[in-house]
């Protein structure tokens, strides 16, 4: 019996071997799995070998290119900006992230994106690190990054908007709360989904029912929890995205940083069978000890995935009417 969470849902689209999911309500035809930019820029990852594996991905059949203004100071959007080149561009669907929370913070990081990417528009930009409940305030205020997002999308500089975060489910919801309250409904939604996910602050079994009521596009991140999951011994890479494929999502990001690892993706998205309900619960049996305190999801229980805590400062200003009522 097919696994419940892929029951009656279409979810599959074909192009050769690689399996292409619809974006929520976009319409967009996105591929299941989908090129991480963080990884790109690692210290074993050099520009030569990062255009490379882009230019690989994407003549394999992936078209969802992940990236963030923070990675490695820019140094990932600035490669993936000339594996882009050549016609490139037009055969991706192109994702980064903004970490402003105010109008200006995320205007300038948004042109500076641009400038990186080499290219006049992207097709989905996301609100990065909703990790702290003023977030969602801060972004939604008259003054804050929602604003100018809404501008640059009436510019054609961005056509969808998004958030990402991995600290907690409860501020994921909370910012879907805000966003509904100012009128506002996401394309996009980015969070963990792993095998360790359901037994620990779990994004899963909170977030992913809203995200499909409202036929929201759901991005999961660290399958394999940053490489932290693969180290418990439980469960191996290709078991980890099989179980991420099998949740209702649009794509599964995942971290690539050699030719051998974009390969082992690539496999997994060919080889991909929905789970069966035997399948699936023993996937979680057997991690459920490992899980139960979050100790292989160190994105939920530490700062170290955390780059808005270390650097404050890309947030940007606070709104002015907030600091006259402190001075007044």
């Amino acid at each position: 019996m097919a696994s419940p969470t892929l029951k009656n849902r279409r979810l599959k689209y074909y192009k050769g071997a690689m399996i292409y999911r619809t974006l929520g309500s976009t319409g967009e035809k996105v591929s299941a799995v989908g090129v991480g930019g963080a990884h790109l820029s690692s210290p074993k990852v050099d520009e030569q070998l990062a255009v490379r594996i882009i230019r690989t991905a994407i003549d394999s059949g992936i078209n969802f290119l992940d990236n963030s203004w923070d990675y490695h100071d820019g140094v990932s959007e600035a490669r993936m900006g000339k594996a882009l080149r050549d016609g490139y561009r037009n055969k991706v669907f192109l994702m980064t992230k903004i970490d402003g929370r105010s109008r200006k913070a995320a205007a300038r990081q948004l042109d500076e994106s641009l400038a990186r990417l080499h290219t006049d528009h992207i097709d989905l930009l996301q609100h990065h690190e909703i990790l702290r409940y003023d977030d969602p305030n801060r972004i939604f205020d008259e003054e804050g990054a929602h604003a100018a997002l809404l501008e640059a999308r009436a510019a054609g500089k961005i056509r969808y908007i998004g958030f990402t975060g991995h600290k907690d489910p409860h501020i994921h919801l909370y910012m879907l709360e805000i966003a509904a309250q100012k009128g506002f409904r996401f394309d996009t939604v980015q969070m963990p989904l792993n095998v360790m996910d359901a037994h620990y602050r779990s994004f899963e079994k909170l977030v992913l029912p809203e995200l499909t009521r409202q036929n929201i596009g759901v991005l999961g991140m660290k399958s394999m929890g940053g490489g932290t999951i693969l180290k418990s011994k439980i469960v191996t890479a290709v078991e980890c995205l099989h179980y991420a494929l099998n949740l209702p999502v649009s794509v599964v990001i995942t971290g690539i940083d050699s030719i051998n690892i974009l390969n082992q993706a690539i496999k997994a998205a060919e080889t991909f069978q929905p789970l069966t309900r035997n399948e699936v619960q023993l996937l979680l049996k057997k991690t459920a000890d490992a899980a139960k305190n979050g100790m292989y999801e160190l994105f939920k229980t530490t700062s170290i995935f955390d780059s808005t805590a270390r650097n404050a400062d890309y947030l940007g200003e606070e709104p002015e009417h907030i600091l006259k009522l402190m001075t007044d």
